[in-house]
């Protein structure tokens, strides 16, 4: 019998899930404990739809029902969920069990996908508290009957958000500000048919938003190729379960170091993409500087960055990985616009004529950090009368804040896609320079440089305001890209200070 499970059903049976671990575990080991046994749940459900409608199509040929080819996957007996519900003890060593026996059953789709959970860790995890999980996760059947694709991936979104949140310091790394994607992504507008890429893809929701964008504007969304790299073993395997259970087939999220060991290689050279979304790790200093001077890949084709500082090698990379009609969107803090030890990379990658535009965004849509982003549009293949010129865009009062979390409502995204789309100034919001102009600024891509923010000059009744006012408002205006450059110098003493 089916029995639709809402959205809201779905969302408080997931996290109701997390909660059974709250006091035992850190929020931030949450994950890697929920998601694999959330995708056995989901996988075992499956199997048994999928073996009930092939029973009914054969007259109950048991035979017949157990065909590897009527199963997405392949379950062993003694690893299907209803096996791992029965153990009496050791459950930790059942479910870690299980989840090997699977991952071995089905190579070539989930080598790797759980990760190395310590399920055998029993004081952190007794008995008990595995026991109350699987009774838990039983509780619904998560059969596609049940709970489509779409649904299913909606759901996981959000307990991949609920984590981010709960979680702290670690959610960097875990969860990029869903309305920024969902922004990027339209900014770069994926077609049906094209390959979509992030070298540092996280949970995968970059991907799962061009997948999104597609499906959204009538686009065949099976069509699209996706790749990924990712170098946290756990991250990357919920990247792939995300993937699966949005209904995603062809793709490849490979485990590695995108700097060190780039994955996504085509015979002796770089993978090409037609389209690339990225939020990289921001100015790492663990790195190999050196190898990257002499990278074999010629990926330091603007130069080799300072160790301080991997920004531009993650920059590069993705530059190096486009195809001829690809283009990229890049969520950065404001600082790589403008530090001075980068100024020379900058001055090269305005000379290929890539940089399409510069989009500043408001504060705190970085997980646990005030400061600034913007995202950096670059296409291979600029239109005609784009050539030549960079568009800026101060989008920083299109944000909204509400409890702790800022986000870009709608309205918002709304208005930076259409100007960006006119390619238009717009006093106070958005200006188009030449490269020219930017070069005799010293390559400075700081959007105050460009958008000069209007102030007013008069009081309500139409009379002179007081000098000193006057003068603050103005001091206001021009000292912000001081004030950005101030931020990027206290980053830069914290960075020493911890290194």
């Amino acid at each position: 019998m089916t029995t639709r499970i809402t959205q809201q059903e779905l969302e408080s049976y997931l996290w109701g899930a997390a909660v059974l671990l709250r006091g035992l575990i850190d929020a931030g080991d949450y994950k890697q404990f929920i998601f694999p046994l959330l995708f056995f749940k989901r996988v075992s459900d499956v199997w048994e739809e999928e073996y009930q409608a092939a029973l009914a199509d054969s007259g109950n040929d048991l035979s017949y029902a157990e065909f590897a080819e009527n199963h997405r996957f392949q379950i062993p007996e003694s690893a299907r969920w209803s096996e791992v519900r029965q153990t009496p003890k050791n459950v930790g060593m059942a479910i870690q069990t299980a989840l090997r026996q699977l991952e071995a059953a089905n190579p070539d789709l989930l080598a790797g996908i759980f990760g190395d959970a310590p399920w055998t860790n029993r004081e952190r995890l007794p008995d008990e508290t595995l026991k109350n999980l699987i009774e838990h996760f039983s509780t619904q059947t998560l059969s596609v009957a049940n709970v489509p694709e779409d649904e299913l991936g909606n759901a996981y979104e959000f307990l991949i958000k609920k984590f981010a949140d709960d979680s702290g310091h670690t959610a960097a790394e875990f969860y990029t500000n869903r309305t920024v994607v969902h922004l990027m992504t339209q900014l770069l507008a994926p077609q049906a048919g094209e390959s979509i890429y992030d070298p540092t893809c996280g949970t995968g929701g970059m991907l799962i938003s061009a997948l999104a964008e597609v499906k959204r504007s009538g686009g065949e969304y099976r069509t699209l190729k996706l790749f990924g790299q990712e170098r946290n073993l756990i991250t990357s395997g919920i990247a792939r379960m995300n993937l699966f259970l949005h209904g995603v087939e062809d793709f490849q999220i490979i485990r590695g170091d995108t700097l060190a060991d780039p994955k996504h290689i085509e015979g002796d050279r770089l993978r090409k993409f037609d389209v690339i979304l990225a939020n990289p790790p921001y100015s790492i200093k663990q790195w190999d500087r050196e190898a990257w001077s002499q990278d074999k890949w010629g990926r330091n084709f603007l130069g080799t960055p300072p160790q301080g500082r991997a920004d531009y090698a993650f920059q590069q990379h993705i530059l190096a990985s486009l195809s001829d009609k690809g283009r990229c969107a890049i969520l950065w803090p404001h600082g790589v616009l403008f530090r001075n030890e980068e100024q020379t990379m900058r001055a090269k990658m305005l000379e290929l004529d890539w940089v399409e535009a510069v989009i500043g965004l408001g504060p705190n849509l970085f997980y646990n950090s005030p400061m600034e982003s913007c995202v950096v549009v670059c296409n291979r293949r600029k239109p005609a009368a784009r050539k030549g010129k960079v568009l800026f865009i101060d989008a920083l009062n299109e944000v909204t804040r509400e409890r702790a979390q800022s986000f870009l409502t709608p309205s918002h995204q709304e208005r930076i896609l259409n100007t960006f789309r006119a390619f238009s100034a717009e006093a106070g919001f958005s200006e188009v320079a030449t490269a020219k102009q930017i070069v005799a600024n010293g390559a400075n891509l700081s959007i105050p440089l460009y958008v000069k923010r209007q102030t007013v000059t008069t009081n309500a009744d139409g009379t002179e305001p007081a000098t000193l006012p006057a003068a603050w408002a103005q001091w206001q205006t021009d000292g912000r890209a001081f004030w950005q450059q101030m931020d990027a110098l206290v980053e830069t003493l914290d960075g020493l200070d911890r290194a």
